[in-house]
């Protein structure tokens, strides 16, 4: 595929040219995010990683790129495919993966929930704002005591109490939660038991957002602690069309496929790194390249991510057909992220003692894995959401 004459770029890692299924004008943006990401937030990943801060200053610039809720339509701008929003995803994983949670949390579970969700009133009073990035989205949905059972485990309620809802409960892991200014909260309804969302907008009295110290994993992700004490909110911010945990499902399926696509992202930054120190490392006299289990290392991470985005860019073409079923997206979760433990553990083996200082970057593509592997459902929860479309039995207790 040309562009004006010009052969696009070719993308770490694509061994078969996925990103050439792109149309020209989303490749020219693919493109451009990538300049952007290689500018800006590369060369300072390794550094916010450490010092376990996040860089505020960037907001503005992600924000000129017009790239929040790109699925999504606005006047004047049409949603883009799921293809394009998901290679631009990856591309934000391979620059650094904290960086590209940030978003997915502000873009795909935030502005999502409230473009699926939301009233047309609610629709037009959030998400502009959010589209400018100036009004940041978080999610709350983990607790302290629920993760992989939260569907029926919410301990979060919500009572109705005239116009407004009262609001009492903890949430845990919220990504963007110690700064956003629109949360996404979902509760129990007392008064029917059915799981409802809410949108808690930021100084609003009874509710506190922690930072998570001491995490090892995705480290920039500014990940909080939350305390709803009767934290009352106006009817009005109550999602209108988010009426039970089915309407909650329907977010989380889409984004679920979106973690394959940050596992990819994070697989062609692993290659990127490991094939480079292997043609520029020396041992014995010669690049650790020439060796048959680096070669071996090597062609094993290009399969795995190979296969990872071929699976990943079916996810995305079966989201723009509106044909994406759950155990579809759990597969891809499921085994992207495998795949992606996989392969940064060989390369992290193939950096040998440079491996496990922040140095070389891959120390830290290693340890955010970690995080990728567990979250929006762990391996073992996906695997059982497959066994259960496959056999038609439910093994999950």
């Amino acid at each position: 595929m040309t562009r004006n004459g010009e052969e696009p770029a070719a993308l770490p890692g694509d061994f078969y040219g996925y990103a050439d299924l792109l149309e020209p004008a989303d490749r020219d943006l693919l493109d451009k995010v990538r300049g952007f990401l290689a500018e800006h937030v590369a060369p300072i990943a390794l550094d916010q990683w450490e010092r376990a801060e996040f860089p505020h200053h960037l907001v503005p610039e992600i924000a000129a790129l017009d790239i929040a809720g790109l699925g999504i339509d606005f006047p004047g701008r049409p949603a883009r495919s799921k293809l394009c929003t998901s290679f631009i995803a990856a591309e934000f994983a391979r620059a650094d993966a904290s960086m590209a949670t940030f978003l997915g949390v502000h873009t795909g579970l935030a502005m999502g929930t409230i473009d699926e969700c939301g009233s047309e009133e609610q629709r037009d009073r959030w998400l502009p704002p959010m589209r400018r990035m100036e009004a940041i989205g978080s999610f709350g949905l983990t607790e302290p005591d629920h993760g992989s059972d939260v569907a029926g485990g919410v301990h979060t309620t919500a009572r109705r109490d005239g116009g407004t809802w009262v609001l009492n409960g903890a949430k845990r892991w919220i990504g963007n939660a110690t700064f956003a200014d629109l949360n996404i909260v979902w509760a129990r309804d007392e008064g029917d038991g059915e799981v409802k969302g809410f949108v808690v907008e930021k100084g609003t009295p009874g509710f506190v957002a922690r930072k998570i110290e001491r995490k090892l994993a995705l480290r920039t992700v500014q990940n909080a602690d939350i305390e709803l004490t009767d934290c009352r909110v106006p009817e009005e911010n109550r999602l209108a069309r988010a009426n039970s945990f089915r309407d909650t499902a329907r977010v989380l399926r889409a984004t679920r496929g979106g973690v394959a696509w940050s596992a990819v992202g994070a697989m062609m930054n692993t290659y990127e790194l490991a094939r480079d120190y292997a043609v520029s490392r020396e041992q014995f006299g010669r690049p650790i390249a020439k060796f048959q289990l680096v070669q071996e290392h090597l062609a094993t991470i290009i399969g795995n991510l190979t296969a990872s985005l071929g699976m990943a860019v079916r996810v995305a073409q079966l989201q723009d057909q509106g044909i994406f079923r759950d155990e579809q997206a759990a597969l891809a979760k499921q085994f992207c992220t495998t795949r992606l433990r996989e392969s940064v553990a060989r390369a992290r083996e193939l950096f040998g003692g440079n491996g496990i200082v922040l140095d070389y970057g891959i120390a830290k593509v290693f340890n955010d894995a970690e995080a990728l592997y567990s979250y929006e459902g762990t391996r073992e929860i996906n695997t059982l959401i497959v066994g259960r479309a496959l056999t038609g039995m439910g093994a999950f207790v």
